[in-house]
């Protein structure tokens, strides 16, 4: 390993999901990511997989973001030995303490249901990580200031600088020996609601790309327009109108829009409840870190004082049983767990209900089985038919398109050595390795799950 840098993708490369990216030099072991695989089977089951490495000879895992893609699959590190410290910005490790108790808690209850109800082929079925193994991790987080350099080693320092798309979520500029390692993380919209736009890099040798939207542009879609006629269908058929959320950012965006429409009188009135434990977390860190976005502490308020905000799941039943016209937002926003399957159990066969999925839905998931116009879904080892109307909100995409990330990407001044697109579907991939081939002349690779690459340093 000497005067080398050996990097192993270990997720996100041909997927979406998983992002791990692990770099191991002489004097140094990095995990860029630790996020959880969501979606096909064949994916999810790498989460129960220890990784091909000795885990307690890691140094840092250094995180983009807190989405559960990226940061679900570091109390797994815990179990395998890891003692080292994770790095992230003050919002991102608060978000990731979140999302990690609250799949921690998911999973334990759904092992239990599973035993209790015996639809599960696993005896006892287990879940991925406990509640204390979340704890345990929560003890290794250490915040980090953004467009800071922080030294790792000697000749190998990092920072932070702002990527947009959630709340704290940044890109990497890796310092190995003068070569800049750039991981791009998520990157967010040029014109987001919440956040301001994306930093702009100036290097990279080696650039780490998300192209979740690279062969796509995002359709200019009239949010307020089509919000307001689906209130006013809701409120006609007097039914439920039911819109799967991602508790960060998504959330927050979701509660914003339709507060504006309430209070410029562009829609009629209706009850909204707010029932996402993990989302509304998310919205007081939100207002602990005015800095990090766009809203006012009297927007919050005022926000607050519009909707109900629901915590007792046995509110979530009173709601199901009111016969009135109502909205409800709740997680999860790809309906791979959450409030939401409950509300789906009881209206999803109802040709009235209409369902609206308001971001990205990954392979395998009841989110894209949805959104395909498959005629049942499972939930909880029963099937339910799907009668209800689906919508999908494309505009609110918290991912750039290939547009804004080619944009993002002509801020670069040198020619990297080489490119990596990584967090997209392959056949996504190859259309942004293209663009990019064509329009910027850039050497661009698609790597697979669990190839390695050596540099000489």
């Amino acid at each position: 390993m000497r005067n080398k840098l050996k990097i192993t993708f270990l997720g996100a490369a041909g997927t979406v999901t998983g992002s791990k990216f692990y770099l191991e030099h002489e004097n140094l072991k990095i995990m860029i990511d630790c996020g959880l695989f969501q979606g096909l089977k064949e994916l999810r089951l790498h989460n129960w997989e220890n990784l091909p490495l000795d885990v307690s000879q890691l140094d840092y895992v250094i995180l983009t973001h807190g989405h559960l893609d990226h940061t679900g699959y570091l109390p797994r590190l815990i179990q395998q030995g890891f003692q080292g410290t994770i790095l992230g910005s003050m919002p991102s490790l608060e978000i990731a303490e979140i999302i990690l108790k609250d799949t921690a808690k998911i999973q334990e209850e759904e092992a239990k249901r599973a035993n209790d109800e015996h639809y599960t082929k696993h005896s006892p079925a287990l879940p991925l990580y406990t509640s204390k193994e979340v704890l345990k991790t929560l003890e290794l987080f250490k915040s980090v200031e953004m467009e800071t350099w922080i030294e790792l080693a000697p000749e190998i320092k990092f920072k932070f600088s702002p990527a947009g798309h959630i709340l704290g979520a940044c890109f990497i500029s890796l310092d190995i020996h003068g070569k800049i390692f750039l991981f791009s993380g998520d990157l967010g919209r040029n014109k987001d609601v919440l956040l301001e736009a994306p930093a702009k890099p100036e290097w990279a040798d080696y650039f780490f790309l998300e192209s979740t939207y690279g062969n796509k542009i995002h359709p200019q879609e009239d949010i307020e327009a089509i919000l307001t006629e689906l209130i006013k269908d809701t409120i006609k058929e007097r039914e439920i109108l039911l819109i799967a959320s991602f508790a960060v950012e998504r959330l927050q965006i979701l509660i914003y829009l339709l507060w504006e429409l309430f209070k410029k009188n562009k829609a009629p009135e209706i009850p909204v409840f707010i029932d996402s434990p993990m989302g509304i977390n998310a919205f007081h860190i939100f207002s602990r870190y005015p800095e990090y976005h766009k809203l006012t502490q009297a927007d919050f308020e005022a926000m607050k004082n519009r909707f109900e905000l629901v915590s007792s799941f046995g509110r979530t039943w009173e709601i199901i049983d009111k016969n009135e016209p109502r909205i409800v937002i709740a997680g999860s926003g790809m309906l791979t767990g959450g409030r939401i399957l409950t509300y789906l159990k009881q209206f999803i066969d109802v040709e009235s209900t209409r369902v609206v999925l308001s971001g990205y839905q990954a392979e395998g998931t009841r989110g894209r089985q949805l959104q395909d116009g498959l005629s049942e879904i499972k939930i909880q080892g029963k099937y339910f038919p799907v009668k209800a109307k689906v919508i999908t909100l494309e505009g609110l995409s918290a991912h750039a398109d290939q547009k804004e990330l080619l944009e993002w990407c002509k801020h670069i001044k040198n020619v990297p050595e080489q490119v990596f697109l990584i967090h997209g579907e392959k056949h996504v991939s190859d259309a942004f390795r293209v663009k990019l081939e064509s329009e910027l002349n850039w050497n661009v690779k698609l790597p697979k799950l669990y190839d390695e690459i050596e540099i000489d340093m």
